[in-house]
């Protein structure tokens, strides 16, 4: 028995996902398969380290200190085979407020901002709010797998005169692992264009061989220069109630325009919990990532070889890096509200397609890092919802 397999009672503690069903769909009595973070018990490295820290008792202002930013560099040169300087590193609270802060502090109110959806919604909410234009390159779904319209990039960011474009890399809610060409042409197309790359990574260290994550700004000196990378360790080994994440931003001048932002906003730090449990999990987590996506790939497997063999009107796009399952539910001729409701009633709350923006519509989203035994039950109920039309 793995120890993935354990069922851990999440009720009761705040978790967005399990406390916040009523809220968000109504209702309690379902399976919670959207939110995306994992139903496992983090390292036992970040809990020691967590512990450590709490047992000291004192609790006051905490910089974030060198052997941080060690653990950062090392874990990219060793995971992503990118060799990174301490003194780039930014530190904020999570990847969605380092988006609005890029930009706030980069663009001004009215300048275009590309994405690509269909794509975590959140990206949209930083850009409008912020008082931005949200400007579209959809991606095209093509034998199962999304690829990037280049000349549609092209046109837009001249037509638009965009000033910035929020990259998923891999990709949320499809689960692709962009290949380096991809990313080169896309931070070629920025070069040319003078827009700067905001590239999300925080699905990177959840790739699985064949695929590989290469960080884009890794790929070349001059892309390195209008580049800010987002990490974390949140979906990489659950730590996302500890609100901390890092930029990795190679040009002073961008790192300074950020760093005035935050001091603007009175953003110094990281809470001291945070600290010690990105650290510990940079330095010594490898072993349990490995685990946890060997579990998480046998998810997957279940989820598509399931849907294949009992629900043929369904189709699954295999995620090539993170542990989110887009399903292609377009066959049933539903409305993206009736699809919601069909499996709700059937005791399972899946994420919305469209709420990831044009080209997600028709489509569900599953988070399956949680107990093969939800993964199993999962299954079996969506089976039956769609067995009821």
């Amino acid at each position: 028995m793995s120890r993935f397999d354990e069922v851990i009672e999440r009720r009761g503690t705040n978790a967005v996902k399990w406390d916040g069903l009523k809220a968000v769909f109504g209702r309690e009595d379902v399976l919670p398969m959207w939110v995306a973070d994992m139903d496992f018990k983090a390292p036992d490295v970040v809990i020691d380290a967590i512990k450590q820290s709490a047992d000291h008792g004192v609790y006051g202002y905490t910089a974030v200190p060198d052997s941080t930013r060690e653990a950062i560099v090392n874990w990219m040169k060793h995971r992503h085979e990118w060799a990174i300087k301490k003194e780039w590193l930014l530190f904020n609270h999570g990847v969605v407020p380092s988006i609005g802060a890029a930009v706030e502090a980069l663009t001004e109110p009215g300048d275009a901002v590309i994405v690509q959806p269909p794509v975590y919604n959140p990206f949209f909410d930083m850009i409008e709010r912020n008082g931005r234009t949200l400007v579209y390159n959809e991606l095209l779904l093509q034998d199962g797998h999304y690829r990037m319209d280049f000349v549609d990039l092209e046109n837009k960011m001249v037509e638009k005169q965009a000033k910035m474009m929020v990259l998923c890399s891999p990709h949320n809610p499809g689960g692709r692992v962009w290949t380096a060409e991809e990313l080169a042409q896309t931070a070629s197309l920025c070069e040319k264009h003078g827009v700067i790359l905001v590239s999300d990574e925080i699905h990177s260290d959840l790739t699985r061989a064949p695929h590989k994550h290469v960080p884009v700004s890794s790929l070349s000196a001059s892309y390195a220069d209008f580049t800010i990378t987002l990490v974390a360790p949140s979906k990489t080994f659950n730590l996302a109630g500890l609100q901390a994440s890092a930029l990795i931003v190679p040009d002073k001048a961008i790192r300074t325009k950020l760093q005035t932002l935050f001091a603007r906003q009175g953003q110094f730090t990281l809470n001291q919990m945070g600290i010690a449990g990105m650290e510990a999990a940079y330095r010594y987590g490898h072993d349990w990532l490995e685990e946890v996506l060997d579990y998480i790939h046998e998810n997957i497997q279940l989820v598509k070889e399931f849907t294949d063999e009992h629900i043929p009107a369904l189709s699954v796009m295999k995620p090539e890096g993170s542990y989110l399952v887009w399903v292609d539910c377009r066959k049933l001729g539903l409305s993206d509200k009736e699809l919601l409701d069909l499996f709700l009633e059937h005791g399972v709350a899946l994420g919305n397609g469209a709420k990831y923006g044009p080209g997600g519509e028709g489509f569900m989203r599953i988070n399956v890092a949680c107990p093969r035994s939800a993964v199993a039950e999962t299954m079996e109920r969506m089976k039956r919802a769609v067995e009821s039309l």
